[in-house]
């Protein structure tokens, strides 16, 4: 990471002295200004000093590491400052023959004798790299000494205009580099303590060890929120009992890296600790732990001793408990007891406001006598506030609900700690606030239950055809059932039938673990707080959010600065201005055709176009593909239809837009491609289009994940989705408003994108056609975007389409599409935020 970070440094800045050359020479001329005032004695001065300096220190620091034996690590830095220094040569070499005028003038200054000085200091940028390898940043004292010689340095050639600021910044990145590209290419040294190191640091705290075992992992290291906890050993000696012995390094410690700096970024109201802490840091914050949890009367490993085994790794000596972790047990031993005994270690480290943060199987220790041990205490916290505690005790209920039930588990809770206290530890019963592991588990057991209910789903329609059949057999024949009464018959089978599949999923239907905890706890106490709380300071959508809405900015804005909006204004139709817009409120009634269409149930018409009309606020904080549907399920459910019917006519809905969808595009496709042919021969879009589509299928059918994957989610589409189907087909009214629709929907854009397009001039150079296939490929590049109403991508794709598939120019076709979005998109976020806020208050959705 830090040689990619080096390597996007550099290319920001050439970046920089290539297109902001008037500040680079502004801050050249104002650092010269500056220098004229300093003394040149104390420039003479900072420069010898600094020559002196630079070649010292390093050379001390590798006799120091040669004294100890550690000369891996200077032939590491001796072998970076080679590479460095051929780096900075090639560099220098570019700037004066082949880079750009405005990156050789912000890396060189002239000199008096007309010559330029160094791009890149070929002496001080080997030295970085040798003092970055070497590891001279973990020293501090070696670090400070370091880093003043090369800010001295720095300023002193600085201020005797010997370079530039740009060239001191190049020289400092490249050296830092190369200096870890040297240390990927060639590796770390293994930082592990040996057996030795091991038993040589217990000698010198007082112990006598005979042997050290390696104890078996408590909990799966791969899980990044325990990869760093250390590692275990059991050490006989010669007199007394065994030890526990956890020793940490700097690999086990940088386990997980990632995942903490996510957490730290995205809870509010939580100290994470630090993402990477020194092993020093580590050290005094388990052992401070470990001391206030015996201090606060629970029962904790009793640490004896501390120690560093070398530079980098240090170990904690424990008193050795004989026991197992409570994942190790199986469910008959969870007794009532066992749990509540849990819950008072838990309310002994409350009391004086320490909390564990991860009171997961793993650490609960359980020895022959049954006695519960809190470990793994080195991500607790001292002092911690209400939220913290709370979420322990969250926790602790998710830990054992998953072994012993929810009632049993909030039963100890409530025995131990109080019903007060339990329930104010509900609004922190969500799954962001619990380990990572329990996360998976709670996921893995969604996942069964979802299987469960497909599977009585499935089961119960196939029973019901089965039925069906047989009915039919035994009135003899299929002759008969043309008769209106036999009709009618039908009719009530197929309902029967929808009946006994919604029956048997109302059965199956299970509550998560979560919602099981929660009822039982407000069985206890019926005015607990339900309301999750406001954890996340950012999700992973939104941060993909925010990183395509900056790309959009600076697509528009790109856009936007060639356009001369007085002119456009000025040559713009308004009559079709005013025909877009009429084409665009056309829209929301054909949307809510292509609703209520795939509704059976009576809903309210007029109802229904203002929750489409609402539907363009929610497009704006919510990606066009998401916020659409969940707006249209809720105002079905609110509307009186349950909400496993107003799913599956929100999904019947999208299935079948999505079905016309790709069947026009393949048609507009088809037609566009003949239009510049003698014949009716297909374009090479539609032939590319359908092999792509054909080696896809190949792919998903011939590679068993996917094969499972695809036909798991088409089975529960079908299970959900073709029954509701089955109803529409029975009313063909309500299918036939449908389909018309969703192609009026279709039309309507294309319309308006025709108008749109007209109003600037651009109308007889493009066939309907040609638009139709701009439309609803922009419509599909928005759909399957992350931003907020696909901006950036629709604008983008409507755009290219204009431009290179239509012919159009850029003049007429940017503010085309940004008319078009005008009225499709930002235009009605007003009306829809007028028309949400209305349904809200009137409890619509």
């Amino acid at each position: 990471m830090r040689l990619l970070l080096g390597i996007v440094g550099i290319a920001l800045v050439l970046l920089l002295a290539t297109f902001a050359h008037g500040t680079t020479q502004g801050l050249q001329r104002d650092i010269g200004e500056g220098a004229g005032l300093a003394p040149r004695l104390l420039i003479n001065f900072a420069g010898l000093a600094s020559s002196v300096a630079v070649l010292i220190v390093p050379v001390a620091f590798a006799v120091e590491r040669l004294i100890k034996r550690d000369g891996l690590r200077i032939a590491d830095g001796v072998l970076a400052a080679v590479l460095a220094h051929g780096v900075s040569l090639a560099t220098d070499l570019w700037v004066a023959e082949a880079a750009p005028e405005s990156i050789q003038a912000a890396l060189t200054q002239p000199l008096a004798d007309g010559g330029l000085t160094p791009p890149v200091h070929s002496y001080l940028a080997p030295v970085i790299a040798y003092m970055t390898a070497v590891g001279m940043s973990r020293r501090p004292r070696w670090r400070v000494a370091m880093w003043c010689v090369l800010l001295l340095d720095a300023f002193a050639v600085l201020v005797g205009r010997y370079t530039t600021p740009f060239a001191i910044v190049t020289t400092v990145l490249i050296g830092w580099t190369v200096a870890f590209g040297t240390l990927y290419a060639v590796g770390s040294p293994n930082v592990r303590p040996t057996g030795q190191n091991l038993l040589a640091g217990l000698r010198r705290v007082g112990f006598r060890p005979v042997s050290a075992v390696r104890a078996e992992d408590i909990g799966n290291p791969e899980h990044p929120e325990h990869a760093d906890r250390g590692r275990r050993y059991i050490v006989t000696l010669e007199d007394g009992p065994p030890i526990d012995v956890t020793v940490v390094d700097r690999e086990r410690q940088a386990q997980g890296f990632f995942y903490r700096v996510w957490r730290r970024l995205s809870l509010r109201g939580i100290n994470q600790r630090r993402s990477l802490q020194s092993l020093r840091q580590a050290l005094e914050q388990e052992a401070l732990l470990a001391y206030a949890a015996i201090a606060a009367g629970a029962n904790a490993p009793k640490l004896i001793a501390t120690s560093e085994l070398g530079p980098d790794a240090v170990m904690l000596v424990y008193e050795h408990i004989d026991g197992r972790p409570l994942d190790a047990l199986p469910d008959a031993e969870i007794t009532d007891e066992l749990m509540r005994n849990a819950w008072r270690q838990v309310a002994s480290l409350q009391s004086r406001r320490i909390a564990h943060r991860r009171l997961v199987g793993d650490a609960l220790l359980v020895d022959r006598s049954g006695k519960i041990f809190l470990t793994d205490l080195r991500g607790g916290e001292i002092a911690a506030g209400d939220l913290v505690l709370r979420m322990d005790a969250a926790q602790l209920l998710t830990t054992f609900a998953l072994r012993a039930g929810a009632e049993r588990a909030v039963a100890a809770a409530v025995d131990v700690l109080g019903p007060d206290a339990v329930a104010d530890s509900l609004p922190l019963l969500q799954p962001i606030a619990l380990s990572r592991t329990t996360r998976a588990t709670l996921r893995q057991l969604a996942r069964e239950r979802s299987a469960r209910e497909r599977e009585a789903v499935l089961e119960a329609s196939r029973a019901a055809k089965e039925r069906k059949a047989a009915e039919a057999a035994r009135r003899g024949g299929a002759h008969t059932q043309e008769q209106p009464s036999n009709r009618k018959v039908a009719r009530a089978e197929k309902n029967a039938e929808k009946r006994a599949v919604d029956e048997a999923l109302e059965e199956a239907r299970e509550e998560d673990l979560l919602s099981q905890i929660r009822q039982q706890v407000l069985l206890i106490r019926p005015t607990a707080p339900v309301e999750p709380a406001r954890l996340e300071r950012i999700r992973p959508r939104t941060l993909v959010s925010w990183i395509a809405g900056a790309f959009a900015a600076y697509f528009l804005v790109s856009q936007l600065t060639q356009v001369k909006f007085d002119q456009v204004i000025n040559e713009a139709r308004w009559g079709w201005v005013a025909a877009a817009l009429l084409f665009s409120a056309l829209t929301y009634i054909a949307a809510t055709l292509s609703l209520l269409g795939f509704v059976p149930e009576k809903v309210s018409f007029v109802r229904t176009v203002i929750a489409q009309v609402a539907g363009n606020f929610v497009k704006l904080v919510a990606p066009a593909a998401v916020g659409g549907v969940a707006l249209n399920t809720r105002f079905l459910q609110r509307s009186g239809i349950r909400p496993g019917l107003a799913v599956a006519s929100v999904g019947a809905s999208q299935l079948f837009g999505l079905g016309c969808h790709i069947m026009l595009l393949l048609v507009f496709g088809y037609l566009t491609g003949t239009e510049r042919t003698p014949s009716l021969s297909p374009s090479r879009a539609v032939i590319a289009g359908l092999l792509t589509a054909a080696v896809l299928v190949l792919v998903v059918t011939a590679v068993p994940v996917l094969r499972k994957f695809i036909s798991t989610r088409v089975r529960s589409l079908f299970a959900g989705v073709v029954p509701r189907m089955l109803d529409i087909l029975q009313r063909p009214k309500k299918l036939a408003a449908g389909i018309s629709g969703t192609l009026l929907l279709t039309v309507a854009n294309v319309m308006c994108l025709d108008a749109s397009i007209r109003a600037f001039g651009g109308g007889d150079e493009i066939s309907y056609a040609t638009i139709a296939v701009v439309f609803l490929a922009g419509n599909a590049v928005g759909s399957a975007a992350p931003t907020p109403g696909g901006v950036a991508a629709v604008e983008g794709a409507l755009w290219t389409g204009l431009t290179v598939m239509a012919g159009l120019t850029s003049d007429v076709a940017l503010p085309a599409v940004l008319l078009f979005r005008l009225m499709t998109f930002w235009l009605p976020v007003l009306p829809g935020w007028i028309s949400f806020t209305h349904l809200t208050r009137k409890g619509q959705i």
